[in-house]
């Protein structure tokens, strides 16, 4: 169970809900399919699957939660078909032009009739809450999506004070100086083999280097050009492999064989021990290494923190 990604938000107050009263505030909008007319529904799912009626699961005391997501899926092509078989049989009947007003009518009409018969599809995201740290922790790279969790999440507890990490340091430049002088790359981090350049002066300039020496000419050319680091690949204290953005955004999350190690040694004989067994060891290394991230970022702005509270 995994995050293979990691989208973190940091709360502007703690966090004072125990994993019981979370419980109890999801049951309020717990999934329910999509209605005969409706185009998409959203709620709350047990983390652990159908076998485990809890919404939550704490852990080191993390509290880990599922949304699922059901979307109907109705194709703009397969819309725009059948309006235009409905346009033109009326035109080739009634031998006239069917005007725009009449045409938007006819397309309420088809959605009408095909959003009740269309198939659906569901997509899972899960978060957990690091209650000690302050931080929300989303398995998504995507900032739609990120967004989309909090503010359903936030309708469901009707309040959620939480923001982007603000660091002393722009995460862009401390990456840029990791390749322009490999010394100043901490020890505990070790270069990989991709990384995303962009000239932040000028709109559109990225270059994606895949399986490249980072520190070969051709990208210190680069560097030299302007353009700053926005994304990069690392590993972290043998521990975890990882693709690193300038706004903390963590990609391609994946354990070394360190952490693989103790997976696979911890004694799980259940799938519900094996859950927890993993959260455990994953909101633990995460902790260890979202920390390290902010010192080596300088730290976080806590002046920044304060006028958004």
């Amino acid at each position: 169970m995994w995050f293979k990604n990691l989208h973190i938000f940091r709360f502007l107050q703690p966090f004072t809900l125990s994993a019981n009263a979370l419980h109890e505030q999801l049951t309020e909008a717990t999934f329910q399919p999509c209605g005969k007319m409706d185009m998409g529904s959203m709620g709350w799912v047990p983390p652990l699957g159908r076998e485990n009626d809890s919404l939550v699961h704490s852990t080191n005391n993390c509290i880990i939660f599922t949304a699922r997501k059901e979307e109907k899926i109705l194709p703009a092509s397969v819309v725009r078909e059948f309006v235009n078989d409905k346009v033109e049989e009326i035109e080739t009947q009634q031998m006239r032009k069917v005007r725009k007003r009449e045409k938007d009518e006819i397309r309420e009409e088809v959605l009408l009739d095909l959003i009740p018969r269309a198939f659906t599809r569901s997509t899972y995201l899960s978060a957990y809450i690091d209650v000690t740290n302050g931080w929300l922790l989303i398995d998504t790279p995507s900032r739609k999506k990120a967004e989309e969790f909090t503010s359903f999440l936030r309708q469901t507890l009707d309040s959620l004070p939480v923001v982007s990490p603000q660091f002393l340091k722009a995460p862009a430049n401390v990456m840029t100086q990791w390749l322009v002088n490999k010394d100043e790359c901490p020890p505990d981090f070790e270069l990989a083999d991709s990384c995303v350049l962009t000239d932040m002066t000028q709109e559109g300039a990225v270059v994606n280097c895949k399986h490249q020496d980072l520190l070969a000419e051709e990208i210190q050319a680069h560097l030299e050009a302007g353009k700053v680091v926005t994304r990069l690949a690392l590993e972290w204290n043998e521990h975890l492999a990882l693709v690193l953005d300038n706004e903390l955004v963590i990609r391609r999350l994946q354990v070394l064989d360190f952490i693989q190690e103790q997976i696979n040694d911890a004694n799980a004989e259940t799938p519900s021990q094996r859950f927890d067994t993993d959260f455990g060891i994953m909101n633990l290394e995460l902790a260890s290494l979202i920390k390290r991230l902010i010192e080596v970022f300088g730290g976080e702005d806590e002046a920044a923190y304060a006028k958004m509270r």
